[in-house]
């Protein structure tokens, strides 16, 4: 969310960055709603100030004014109440702004690649996809989750299911104890106001879960990723310098309508309803922002580096960028059945953007400032699986266990 009184300064560059974003930001239909409004609250508090007065007075004569007057309140409260809706409809539909070191560009064809790691594997023979080697004795299924859930789930089984929970444990392991993340177990279903904060809503409603309770004020949704909870566990509140920074590392399941990919990814677990995730949070004073996203993108590549993964690092551009984001990286490691990299995290610096709407603070030496939020998946569970699937696969069709995973996965060195 932007500062409105910034907006009315900077309406020409304000539009130039949001077109930058791929944002029509209507300059006119801004002044319009916004100018509607500020008049409806002048009239409001004029016809207040009059009633105070009148109220000082005990003249009989001036009951009837002050209550005529109350009326004309009252009437123009809802008129201003709706003005403000659509003057905030209006607003929060508006993108973060892109920092200057972001490249310019609608779309992912404008993306930077900054670094390739790791020495990608040739195999000797046709290398299998994961659909193929969880196919063999039935231990990644398809077919029983369509029955339960319908398409894009997964039934993980056996060593299968074992291999998610050790990746999960390795790497919270790893985050708290050398990263020093606080660990977060958190509620998977949240209400509107926390989905606002992080600017899931009202833009992105549509690739919501919701939840329809009976007898709820509030409407309530399953968690699409645990940045959600995480960053507002800072919501409403005024935090003192000393506690910055705040870090939360928290592993949950994530769920995702994915209304905008219809028929992308139908096969296999790339793409799904439901996924485990590895989610990192920064809380920060805003200056630090940049500093503390290059932290996070190295705890995260560190994971993959530990698991021998090939994978690659890419500076989105402002088009491709999340909405609440003003920087972001992605990491993207080697998957062998498609011979291309995959998107396994994405880590973003969001300034105060998301702090503005959640009502964030810290305390300042003249008085308090909105906080700085970063979010960053370390990494993404689902497809950390299939990579290491795909690349530690045998002819045989067996895998090999890296390294650092057999003590979580009972000293196995294949499955």
């Amino acid at each position: 969310m932007h500062n409105i009184k910034d907006l009315r300064k900077n309406l020409n560059t304000y539009q130039k960055n949001f077109l930058n974003r791929n944002s029509n930001f209507k300059i006119e239909e801004f002044k319009n709603l916004d100018e509607t409004n500020r008049k409806l609250i002048n009239e409001k508090e004029k016809l207040e100030q009059e009633k105070k007065i009148l109220s000082k007075s005990k003249e009989k004569s001036n009951f009837e004014k002050s209550r005529k007057i109350s009326e004309k309140i009252s009437k123009i409260s809802k008129e201003q109440l709706n003005s403000q809706k659509k003057l905030n409809d209006y607003l929060y539909l508006l993108p973060n702004i892109a920092l200057e070191s972001v490249p310019i560009g609608k779309d992912n064809n404008s993306n930077k690649t900054l670094k390739k790691v790791g020495k990608i594997k040739k195999f000797s023979y046709q290398a299998k996809s994961h659909i193929e080697i969880g196919s063999k004795k039935n231990k990644i299924d398809f077919d029983t989750s369509i029955k339960l859930s319908g398409s894009r789930f997964v039934v993980l089984k056996d060593n299968f299911a074992l291999l998610e929970r050790a990746l999960i444990n390795f790497m919270l392991d790893i985050h708290t104890t050398e990263y020093k993340y606080t660990e977060i177990s958190p509620p998977l279903i949240v209400n509107e106001n926390v989905m606002f904060g992080t600017g899931q809503l009202p833009k992105f409603e549509t690739d919501q879960f919701e939840i329809k309770l009976e007898n709820s004020e509030k409407r309530k949704f399953l968690i699409p990723t645990a940045e959600v909870v995480l960053t507002n566990l800072v919501r409403e509140t005024l935090i003192t310098n000393n506690e910055l920074p705040k870090r939360f590392v928290a592993s949950t399941p994530c769920f995702r309508k994915e209304a905008g990919s219809y028929g992308k990814d139908t096969k296999g677990m790339i793409r799904q309803h439901q996924f485990y995730k590895v989610e990192l949070v920064s809380i920060v004073e805003p200056k630090e922002c940049i500093s503390e996203l290059d932290r996070m993108l190295k705890c995260a590549t560190s994971i993959l580096d530990r698991l021998e993964l090939p994978y690659q690092v890419i500076l989105l551009s402002s088009g491709d960028m999340g909405f609440s984001a003003e920087k972001t990286y992605d990491i993207e490691v080697w998957i062998p059945s498609e011979s291309k990299y995959r998107e396994i995290s994405s880590c973003s610096s969001c300034g105060t953007f998301q702090a503005r709407r959640m009502g964030a603070k810290y305390k300042t030496q003249n008085g308090s400032e909105f906080v700085g939020t970063l979010n960053g998946s370390g990494l993404a569970v689902g497809r950390l699986l299939i990579a290491i699937l795909e690349n530690n696969q045998n002819e045989d069709g067996s895998v090999t266990i890296p390294e650092v995973l057999k003590k979580y996965m009972n000293n196995l060195d294949k499955i």
